[in-house]
């Protein structure tokens, strides 16, 4: 690391980089710019391309900073934006109103458009693999009235919809997102707030399988939102794919509850039983999986919901016994569906009562000759049925997963599926408060639909960094210390970029020449930089000393 020399303290001044640095290399190694300026080219006398605002969205995307994008000119005030970005450009530059013309012209050319030309420049240089593609979707609630005037067919809708962040007050558009076995996202699509779960993730993994060269062999993994008749019938049998069928197909409630016989798996703790079925016409392979650590929470949880729900029964049976009914067989017919309602409570005691009075609705004993009429009540002691109870502690720790590849074996059925979790923490990434990327305030549908997709592509460079950066840690066979101060060869990013806060710029001016130097380079911030190669190491180098 350079020495300063002396100087005064009237002509000095400093700018962060901290991990910007790390995302700009990314940034440059994927070659993402060079596939913005195709698709996107400069056609007007800006000073800056779409490319550069592109990348100056990702820096601001994953910052770590507090603020949103409407302050997103204010984000590069005290960053070194020359560095970044090249000589001449500053924060000047990176204003709203070159924002927002960049977003327009991203929906123009079509948001999912752009992110797959971006995926399929990027899998032609980097071979990270597409053996597991995880599908799933998300919702993200909005502010504002979003009164559609755009009469674009191919606009998203910002309404109401399922939520799942349960803001049932607040509209929302919803996204699309598959990833890999290691979390890189592969595609994207915004859907309007009101589109069901069902439909797209159909489209989803059709749209994957249309726009992706794909050469491995590839499950698609899906929740049980996927699991439909017409699904699996569209998909056929040849798009192999695991899913979890949901509990409420009758073949999968007698599969939760039945006495089989049960092997251990590899990794401890779990045990299945397969099972071949054919559902909606197409073979398939079921796999009652039992985890014990699951079953161990479930039994807990269990015995706390136990008594709440026989004290909710106790309430709901009160208001039924004061009911009146015109005759015997209402009354047992309103009783029996009582207890349909609450299965784990015996309905061998039902009897029904009946009543005389008078049919004014005065109280009081009838006259001789007064108008009477009859009416009936239910009644019955309410007492739990023990055989339900064991059956439902039977299905605690419970799932069933399902594929239609019929050679795949329990373990892998289970652990390819168990990686569904790379999509959901892709999720949270966006919705992470300290990254900021899933703050969605601006004015026009069209822009959210484009915003989308820097989203998703701040996870796509952050998460292939991710992967870079692990792939040559066991390649080289070295190591970063975590937290905890101990060796580790799988750091997450946010970890690592943690670790490079410190580096800043310096300019100091001695006797009418500017030096510029980049501080606080420590061995480990620098043993990262060369682990990940040229393309990050040059943002943490002078690049020039300009004379005045």
């Amino acid at each position: 690391m350079e020495k300063f020399p002396e100087f005064t303290a009237q002509d000095f001044s400093s700018k962060q980089i901290a991990h910007l640095g790390l995302v700009a290399g990314m940034i440059d190694e994927l070659g993402i710019s060079a596939v913005i300026d195709e698709a996107l080219p400069k056609t007007r006398n800006h000073i800056l391309p779409h490319s550069a605002v592109v990348k100056a969205m990702l820096l601001n995307g994953l910052g770590f900073n507090e603020r949103r994008l409407y302050f997103f000119s204010r984000f590069f005030t005290n960053l070194s934006t020359e560095q970044l970005f090249g000589s001449g450009v500053t924060p000047d530059h990176l204003n709203d109103d070159v924002l927002l013309r960049t977003l327009d012209k991203i929906y123009e050319y079509g948001s999912t458009d752009l992110f797959n030309k971006v995926v399929l420049e990027v899998m032609k240089k980097l071979q990270f693999g597409t053996h597991l593609l995880h599908a799933d979707t998300t919702s993200f609630s909005v502010h504002g009235d979003y009164e559609t005037e755009d009469d674009d067919f191919r606009t998203i809708q910002i309404t109401y919809g399922h939520n799942k962040d349960h803001r049932w007050d607040l509209k929302q558009f919803v996204l699309a997102m598959v990833t890999n076995q290691h979390g890189i996202p592969l595609f994207t699509q915004p859907y309007s707030g009101n589109e069901s779960d069902k439909k797209i993730l159909l489209e989803t993994i059709q749209n994957v399988q249309t726009n992706l060269n794909l050469d491995d062999k590839a499950y698609y993994i899906a929740d049980s939102a996927f699991y439909t008749a017409p699904n699996l019938q569209t998909l056929g049998q040849h798009t192999f794919w695991i899913s979890h069928p949901p509990a409420t197909i009758d073949e999968a409630k007698s599969l939760l509850v039945a006495d089989v016989p049960m092997t251990p798996g590899m990794e401890e703790g779990y045990s299945f039983h397969e099972r071949l079925v054919n559902y909606a016409g197409i073979d398939q392979k079921w796999v009652l999986v039992h985890s014990e650590k699951r079953r161990v929470a479930g039994e807990k949880k269990h015995r706390r919901n136990l008594d709440k729900r026989i004290e909710q029964a106790r309430k709901s049976w009160k208001k039924l016994r004061a009911k009146e009914f015109a005759c015997e067989p209402d009354a047992r017919m309103a009783a029996r569906l009582w207890f349909d309602e609450y299965p784990y409570l015996s309905p061998e005691n039902i009897q029904v009562l009946l009543k005389t009075k008078k049919k004014n609705g005065r109280k009081g004993r009838p006259g001789k000759d007064e108008a009477v009429e009859t009416v009936y009540f239910v009644d019955s002691p309410l007492e739990i049925i023990p055989d339900v109870i064991e059956q439902e502690k039977t299905r605690l720790g419970r799932f069933i997963l399902a594929t239609n590849d019929l050679d795949l074996d329990p373990d892998s059925i289970l652990k390819y599926y168990k990686g569904q979790q790379s999509v959901e923490r892709g999720f949270r990434f966006l919705k992470d408060k300290s990254f900021r990327v899933a703050e969605v305030f601006l004015k026009k549908e069209t822009r959210i639909e484009a915003l989308s997709m820097i989203m998703v592509l701040c996870l796509f460079v952050y998460a292939v960094a991710e992967w870079h950066l692990r792939t040559r840690l066991r390649e080289t066979g070295t190591t970063v210390k975590n937290q905890l101060k101990k060796p580790i060869q799988n750091p997450t990013m946010k970890w690592i970029f943690t670790l490079f806060m410190r580096p800043a710029e310096v300019t100091v001016t001695l006797n009418s020449h500017i030096q510029r130097f980049i501080v606080n380079l420590d061995d480990e911030v620098n043993q990262i930089l060369t682990l990940m190669g040229p393309a990050f190491e040059k943002y943490y180098f002078v690049r020039s000393t300009r004379e005045i």
